[in-house]
């Protein structure tokens, strides 16, 4: 292969995810909140798991980024939602940072792996979505963030996917059914759950892949 073959090769290659989503780069989200309206409860914890297509073209789990953030001033903390979580948020030894500073670098990271994919905008992935998007769209609104990578309205839902492929929408209940193993002790931690959420995302994808729903581009058929 020559070496203008190998560069156009190269360049179909990491816009394959570009290709797949429409242009959109999923990254699936996490967060654990001490309650649930996102204008007025503390989120505590936040993980972004960061997927890639292998050399198969299989989509799968690339690396998480996970922060402990401390509640910003004023926020809600409901005693319900903690207890449910365990998280506690005073503790001496708990490592927390602002939440203006973890959502600024956590923006940059995702905004540095879209564009290195080709990709024009992120896409939310989460299990019940709308929930997860609420809370990062007011952080992100909070702190005048301008560069929120997240497309503002539009998010991927595993529990719908998982309605549509295994009659399930609880998230353990849809994971067990797609033959993946469901730790409940490490359950309601944002980087368990945005990683199981993803091998979830990334098993239905495949499987849809799989089946012909999705045909794959030639990516070398104009280059060799």
């Amino acid at each position: 292969m020559s070496e203008l073959a190998a560069n156009e090769s190269a360049k179909a290659e990491k816009s394959a995810m570009a290709q797949r989503f429409r242009g959109f780069y999923p990254v699936v989200i996490d967060v654990e909140c001490g309650g649930f309206n996102a204008q007025t409860d503390a989120i505590l914890e936040i993980a972004a798991v960061i997927l890639d297509l292998d050399e198969h073209h299989q989509l799968c789990r690339k690396e998480t980024l996970f922060y402990r953030v401390q509640p910003f001033p004023g926020a809600n903390l409901e005693e319900a939602a903690l207890k449910f979580t365990g998280i506690n948020p005073h503790h001496p030894l708990r490592i927390a940072h602002p939440e203006q500073e973890v959502f600024r670098e956590m923006f940059q990271h995702i905004r540095s792996g879209m564009k290195a994919a080709d990709c024009k905008r992120a896409i939310l992935v989460g299990h019940n979505a709308h929930f997860d998007h609420g809370f990062v769209n007011a952080a992100s609104e909070r702190h005048k963030l301008k560069r929120n990578p997240f497309h503002p309205f539009s998010s991927l839902d595993t529990a719908s996917m998982s309605a549509l492929c295994f009659g399930q929408t609880v998230l353990a209940r849809a994971v067990e059914a797609a033959g993946l193993q469901f730790d409940t002790e490490a359950a309601h931690s944002a980087k368990y759950d945005a990683e199981i959420t993803a091998d979830l995302f990334c098993l239905m994808i495949n499987k849809w892949q799989a089946m012909g729903g999705w045909p794959l581009p030639d990516l070398q058929s104009d280059t060799l």
